[in-house]
């Protein structure tokens, strides 16, 4: 053991040496290295090995620098410590995950295929790991035939797998996505094409659906892979790229005739999805299908009208369905905005708080939609929003209903939303409320009605709430000093009384009283001098 021991180590000397050399390391920390890797090799060769020594070992030589002279030899040594680890706990797929691992951080590509065959020899039963090794090289080392390869093994151990062939399905489509990409680049650069390889075939998807075809009958009827509405949105997308009649596409209008021919195929094939496949997901494919059609330009007005009518036709049934996804309420409503449907406009903006009666965001949309159209108890629609939704999350539907308040209806009515908002629960609501409220007054009434507004904000204050906030009434005092500070003298005095308060804090008074002599003018100096001074010998 003793000479196998020292040969590793005599191994290693020509590497540590050049760590010297380069400066990683001092002549004392080597010796340390080789003193502490040559018992960590003693625990490799004992009779009874800990896996966890072996890890040890490879943190040991594990180092974080990249020197193109000494990267190569270490990296060699710690992928030769893991296959010694593996050989020994072939049953630790953690084990030979960590080898992996390394080899991506390391980017030894070439490694990495050997570790994944290494593996899938010994665990062939786990689907997972064919996946991984599969997406490895489609990704990693960009070998799509490889990957292919891979899950054809894969196949022959998983044949009736759902998640194997659902992956090699997904990798084909993906892999002639990247083609197409790749064929339009070097087409924009006005590069010549003959050195690449462009098969018709595989840019068109024809080995995805071959996938799809020769396996259908064994996996997908007895396991419902029909149940994915990724494989029907595919094969529907697919009747596109079907041949047109050659003499028809010489005219716009037959151009537009062909595209609807093909757009209505691709339909047929949504419908079968969702006879087969009544979900939400299924319903989403095919509304996105018709939303990106209906938002194409085209000249054709016929073209247009089929289009509209379609994603109409079909955000209605997935609405009955209870199946429409509440982000496309908004494209509805804007298409039948658009296309002068008030009436419709407003049905389907009542329909979706009723679907999504708990939702912030399409009872906003729902009542912007309303207020625009005129339609509708407004305010009633309000109350009825904010008794639904959560509290916390309801700000925005306050703001929106005092913006529609002070635009229509009476001042009577506008302060008595603000006053609702006062009792709000959430913080955030009853501040917004309440400096909305003071903008409000100042505004509509001018200063008289602000000091009012003011006078009773601090009423409400101190009669709910135990002791009044005195953060919240610095607050008030600030705001109404910014708008009414240059003139009211009562206004600076009462601020300094707060502060000498049992809340308040006395040492800011000075500061105040130095503002208050900065900004008064006038006849307005002189009163907050007398009633301060009042104030100061306790006649006031």
């Amino acid at each position: 053991m003793a000479e196998i021991v020292q040969q590793r180590i005599e191994e290693r000397i020509p590497e540590l040496e050049q760590l010297e050399r380069v400066g990683l390391f001092t002549k004392k920390e080597v010796k340390s290295i080789i003193k502490r890797a040559t018992a960590l090799e003693y625990k490799l060769h004992r009779l009874i090995v800990n896996k966890e020594d072996f890890i040890a070992y490879i943190q040991h030589i594990h180092y974080q620098f990249k020197r193109e002279e000494i990267e190569f030899p270490i990296i060699h040594r710690i992928n030769s410590i893991f296959r010694r680890a593996t050989n020994k706990w072939k049953d630790d797929v953690q084990l030979w995950l960590s080898h992996v691992a390394f080899c991506k951080k390391w980017a030894t590509k070439g490694q990495i295929s050997k570790v994944f065959s290494a593996m899938l020899a010994i665990h062939p039963d786990k689907p997972a790991l064919w996946i991984m090794a599969a997406k490895s090289e489609l990704e990693d080392r960009n070998s799509s035939e490889s990957a292919r390869h891979l899950f054809l093994r894969a196949l022959r151990f998983h044949p009736n797998n759902k998640k194997v062939y659902k992956e090699y399905f997904r990798m084909e489509l993906l892999h002639c996505e990247k083609l197409r990409k790749q064929k339009e680049e070097l087409e924009k650069a006005e590069m010549d094409l003959g050195e690449y390889e462009f098969a018709p075939e595989i840019l068109n998807g024809k080995l995805a659906e071959v996938v799809y075809k020769d396996k259908r009958k064994n996996i997908f009827k007895n396991t419902n892979y029909t149940e994915d509405s990724f494989t029907w949105d595919f094969m529907a997308k697919r009747e596109l790229e079907a041949p047109g009649a050659g003499a028809e596409l010489q005219s716009a209008k037959g151009r537009a005739s062909d595209i609807n021919r093909r757009e209505e195929r691709c339909c047929q094939v949504y419908e079968e999805g969702i006879k087969s496949l009544n979900t939400e997901p299924m319903w989403t494919c095919y509304v996105a299908f018709c939303l990106e059609r209906v938002k194409r330009k085209t000249n054709v007005q016929e073209l247009k009208e089929k289009r509209q009518g379609r994603i109409l036709s079909v955000l209605q049934r997935a609405h009955d369905s209870s199946l429409l996804k509440e982000d496309y309420y908004k494209n509805w409503l804007q298409i039948l905005l658009s296309s002068g449907d008030a009436e419709g406009a407003a049905s389907v903006a009542m329909a979706a708080t009723q679907r999504f009666s708990q939702s912030v965001s399409v009872w906003s949309l729902s009542l912007q939609t309303l207020i625009q159209l005129g339609s509708g108890d407004v305010s009633r629609l309000f109350q009825d929003a904010l008794t639904l939704v959560n509290p916390k999350e309801s700000l925005p539907l306050w703001q929106q209903q005092v913006q529609w308040s002070m635009a229509n209806q009476s001042p009577e009515e506008t302060e008595a939303v603000f006053k609702r908002g006062l009792l709000s629960a959430v913080a955030a609501v009853a501040m917004e409320m309440k400096q909305r409220y003071l903008d409000w007054s100042y505004h509509t009434g001018g200063y008289k009605k602000a000091r009012k507004t003011f006078t009773r904000l601090w009423t409400f204050l101190c009669v709910f709430q135990e002791t009044p906030k005195m953060n919240y009434l610095r607050d008030y005092y600030e705001r109404a000093l910014q708008e009414f500070g240059t003139s009211d003298d009562d206004l600076w005095l009462q601020y300094i009384q707060e502060e000498l308060g049992p809340l308040g804090q006395p040492e800011n008074c000075g500061k105040i009283h130095w503002r208050a002599m900065k900004f008064l003018e006038g006849e307005s100096v002189q009163r907050f001098t007398s009633k301060y001074t009042l104030h100061q010998t306790g006649h006031l």
